[in-house]
C-alpha cells in the first residue's frame, strides 16, 4: 500500500469510528436511554459501553456522563425481574471514568457530583465463604448495599467493596480498597484505605489516627 493510500484509508477508518461512536451514544431519547428506569436529560452514555443489563432497575440523574467501556449491571443474569426496584442509582452531574465497573445486586446509590477515575470497580455483592471446604465460586454470595455521598471523587483503580458506605465530598486515593464506613470531608488512602487527612473546624489537618480502621463489619476484618 502506498504511502498516500494509507493515508485516505487511515482518515477514512478514524472518520468512520468517530461517526460511530456519536452515532452510539446512549441519551435519554434513544432507545437504549428509554430501557432504562429513567435516564436523565443531557446524559451520555458513551460508545462503545461494555457490559450492560438490567437497566429497568437502573437510575441515572441529569447532566450525568458515562465514559467508554463502562459496565452496569443490575441483578444476576439479563432479564432478571426487580418488581420495580431501584437496584442502581447514579446522581445529577456525574462522571464515570472509561473502563469503570458498576455491579449491583441489592442496591448501589451514588450521590451528586460524583467523578470517577477511570478503571473503578464498585460492587455490593462478595463471595460467601462459610463452608472452607465447598468451591467459593459455588458458595452463596453476600450483599451489603453501598452508598457514596456526592461530591466524592474515586480515583483510577479504586475498588469500593460491598457494605461501603462513604460520606459527602470524599477524596479516595487511586489503587484504594475501600471498605466499612468513610466520614465526610477527608482524603482515604490505602488497603484497606483509612483516612490520612480531615477537615475539621481548624481546616484540613493530618488524621489524628492515620492507622485506625474504618468502621466495618467483623465478617470484613
Amino acid at each position: 500500500m502506498t504511502a498516500a493510500r494509507h493515508a485516505v484509508v487511515w482518515r477514512a477508518v478514524h472518520w468512520g469510528w468517530r461517526e460511530f461512536q456519536r452515532a452510539g451514544l446512549v441519551t435519554a431519547g434513544t432507545p437504549a436511554g428509554r430501557a432504562f428506569k429513567s435516564f436523565g436529560r443531557g446524559s451520555i452514555m458513551a460508545f462503545p459501553p461494555g457490559s450492560l443489563f438490567g437497566e429497568h432497575a437502573m437510575e441515572v440523574g441529569e447532566d450525568t456522563l458515562i465514559g467508554q467501556l463502562v459496565t452496569m449491571s443490575a441483578g444476576i443474569l439479563p432479564g432478571q425481574d426487580f418488581f420495580g426496584l431501584t437496584v442502581l442509582k447514579v446522581g445529577d452531574r456525574c462522571v464515570i471514568g472509561r473502563g469503570s465497573h458498576i455491579i449491583a445486586h441489592e442496591l448501589i446509590e451514588i450521590g451528586d457530583d460524583v467523578w470517577t477515575g477511570p478503571y473503578v470497580y464498585i460492587t455490593d455483592q462478595n463471595h460467601g465463604y462459610a463452608d472452607p471446604d465447598t468451591p467459593i465460586g459455588l458458595q452463596v454470595p453476600v450483599n451489603r448495599p453501598v452508598s457514596i455521598g456526592s461530591g466524592s471523587w474515586l480515583g483510577a483503580g479504586a475498588i469500593i467493596l460491598p457494605g461501603a458506605t462513604i460520606g459527602r465530598n470524599v477524596v479516595v486515593a487511586a489503587g484504594s480498597v475501600v471498605r466499612g464506613t468513610i466520614p465526610d470531608r477527608c482524603v482515604v488512602a490505602g488497603v484497606p484505605a483509612r483516612v490520612i487527612r480531615e477537615h475539621t473546624a481548624g481546616g484540613w489537618r493530618p488524621s489524628a489516627d492515620p492507622a485506625r480502621d474504618p468502621v466495618g463489619p467483623p465478617g470484613d476484618r
